[in-house]
């Protein structure tokens, strides 16, 4: 009798023992394969589809989950440069952490222990995908093709778009109307009303940059443009004024440009009416983010490379130049095709 009631014992704990499902264990299994495969071979460069563990622990802020992705990142998947946080947030149980990389805005889901990192846009499959047709409105000619760039001083990729523009400038000269406009908003009557996504200084910066347009030609504004965007921006944080005083100060020298001039104006009544107009002609335009280009009063949505601007532009003349049959090379880091915007 007593033999039988080990017996049963026995038989009851084996039942109630339960075995982790298959699925996961299959999932884990591959997960580690792919992570053990990809890290020996270095054939994931960031930015591609892909599932990373990193490790398991409880729920994390979302913060510390951005945080631990980007680390994460940095330290095994990219192969130049560094990944840097853009915006996080919730999104079905897991956080959506942007990351800015080599130009573009990478999405990174991560689970909220921190524990699984992907590489890949996930859909709902509960919901349908509707497809658009993009239509592309056909530049007007001109005689001479009104070429505006509306951007943000210290956006990154307004910047971008200015150093792919230069080369286009330098080809066609004053043969179309190159010009950069700012994108801002002005709620007063005085210079520190202009309110510019990047904060006061990149305000500042954008008054500077209108008052050299309006007192010197556009060869000396962009000489000191080039100076700005390739010695002051990236080199010197947005917030730190004294070292950008100092930086657009020498900008100025290297361009030939009076210094206490643009100083006065861009802190009176000029720089502010000067920036007004930029602002009305965003609102004209709806403009909102940085870069946007209009070519002849149509808002351009092709390449960001300094042949894909030419092209363009040489499109809107009624009698394109000859030096549209040249071939301009984008620089720096506007070389590669650059997608993403400020705003």
């Amino acid at each position: 009798m007593a033999e039988e009631k080990k017996m049963a014992e026995e038989k009851k704990k084996t039942i109630t023992i339960k075995l982790p499902s298959m699925n996961i264990w299959m999932i884990v299994s591959i997960v580690l394969l792919a992570v053990l495969v990809l890290n020996i071979a270095g054939l994931l460069p960031f930015g591609k589809t892909g599932m990373f563990v990193l490790t398991n622990q409880p729920v994390l802020t979302n913060q510390d989950a951005a945080k631990k992705a980007i680390d994460y990142i940095n330290a095994n998947l990219v192969q130049t440069g560094q990944a840097e946080l853009v915006s996080v947030q919730e999104l079905s149980g897991m956080y959506v952490v942007t990351t800015s990389y080599q130009g573009q805005n990478i999405p990174i889901y991560v689970t909220k222990d921190g524990g699984l990192l992907f590489l890949s846009q996930p859909y709902n499959t509960s919901e349908v995908v509707e497809k658009t047709t993009t239509t592309v409105a056909e530049i007007p000619k001109t005689d001479k093709p009104t070429v505006d760039l509306f951007v943000m001083a210290f956006c990154p990729y307004g910047v971008q778009a200015e150093n792919t523009m230069k080369p286009v400038f330098d080809l066609l000269g004053t043969k179309a109307d190159i010009k950069v406009h700012f994108i801002v908003q002005i709620s007063g009557t005085t210079v520190d009303t202009v309110q510019s996504l990047h904060g006061a200084t990149e305000a500042q910066e954008d008054l500077r940059q209108v008052c050299i347009m309006k007192n010197y030609d556009q060869a000396t504004y962009w000489k000191y443009l080039t100076y700005m965007d390739n010695s002051c921006y990236g080199k010197i944080t947005t917030t730190d004024a004294a070292a950008l005083d100092t930086c657009w100060k020498a900008a100025a020298a290297t361009a030939g440009i009076d210094a206490t001039k643009i100083d006065t104006c861009s802190k009176g009544s000029e720089g502010l009416d000067l920036l007004k107009a930029d602002e009305q002609l965003s609102t004209q335009y709806s403009v909102t983010g940085s870069p946007t280009l209009i070519i002849n009063g149509v808002t351009y949505n092709g390449g960001r490379t300094s042949e894909a601007f030419k092209t363009a532009i040489c499109s809107a003349f009624t009698t394109a130049p000859a030096e549209c049959s040249q071939n301009v090379t984008s620089s720096g880091a506007s070389a590669a095709a650059a997608t993403g915007g400020c705003g």
